[in-house]
């Protein structure tokens, strides 16, 4: 049920099967949620954690007007708000993009967990530092980089952490959101999406249709986007 969450944490060290059995016992409950669903909201008082097994997910704040912009994406494998287990609440949404499959660990568990198994908790400590990585380099695309590079890196983003799940390989992944939606995570508008769209398939880089990210030159585009994936810190060693 939760292999590909397994498989995210082995990515980057060892895992006992004392902590693995650890973390599976720690899932309550597994929920179904729809499309376009706010999960949780801003300053909900919260008792659990939400890992996400199926589909995509974003955390996301919004203005008055409705506009609304994408902090990060969080795909299969990934807690959505580890962060919450100290918080109690959040700053910001967390709504689904697509159909998804989530199980919820309640704090209690997670408590448990940093009592009995510390390399585990420390392990889980660097999850949300990996997050904090990904939101500097997002502002990073926000405030410098070009329309087109924005979009390249978030596809080269993407490839890296759905690769480590086995969702993705150097000829593509599927990615169903829409244009809309990639609009939200690069702060450009659709009709800008669109054209960086185009432009990277004209250069025989990437073609995104139907859902899927085809990749015809990752080397490439990865050079184009300036992406260095160390910010993901994929790189198996103890921690």
């Amino acid at each position: 049920m939760i292999d590909r969450h397994i498989a995210k944490l082995r990515a980057r060290d060892e895992l006992s099967s004392q902590e693995e059995d650890a973390i599976r016992a720690a899932v309550a409950e597994v929920r179904i949620y729809e499309p376009d669903l706010t999960v949780i909201r801003r300053a909900e008082q919260l008792t659990h954690s939400t890992l996400l097994l199926d589909g995509f997910m974003c955390r996301y704040k919004d203005l008055s007007d409705g506009q609304r912009q994408i902090s990060e994406l969080h795909v299969s494998g990934d807690f959505v708000d580890l962060h919450s287990f100290t918080l109690k609440y959040l700053d910001h949404d967390i709504m689904t993009l697509t159909p998804c499959r989530v199980a919820l660990v309640p704090h209690e568990k997670l408590q448990e967990i940093t009592e009995q198994h510390p390399h585990l908790a420390r392990l889980y400590w660097f999850l949300t530092n990996i997050d904090a990585a990904v939101h500097r380099e997002w502002e990073l695309s926000l405030g410098r980089r070009s329309a087109v590079a924005r979009i390249a890196h978030l596809f080269c983003e993407l490839q890296v952490r759905l690769c480590i799940v086995g969702m993705a390989d150097d000829r593509g992944f599927e990615l169903p959101l829409t244009q809309a939606e990639l609009a939200e995570c690069s702060g450009l508008t659709a009709v800008h999406v669109n054209r960086s769209l185009k432009a990277l398939r004209e250069d025989g880089l990437v073609e995104f249709r139907r859902s899927r990210v085809e990749l015809r030159s990752l080397e490439k585009l990865r050079m184009l986007a300036e992406f260095d994936p160390m910010y993901l810190y994929v790189d198996r060693r103890r921690r």
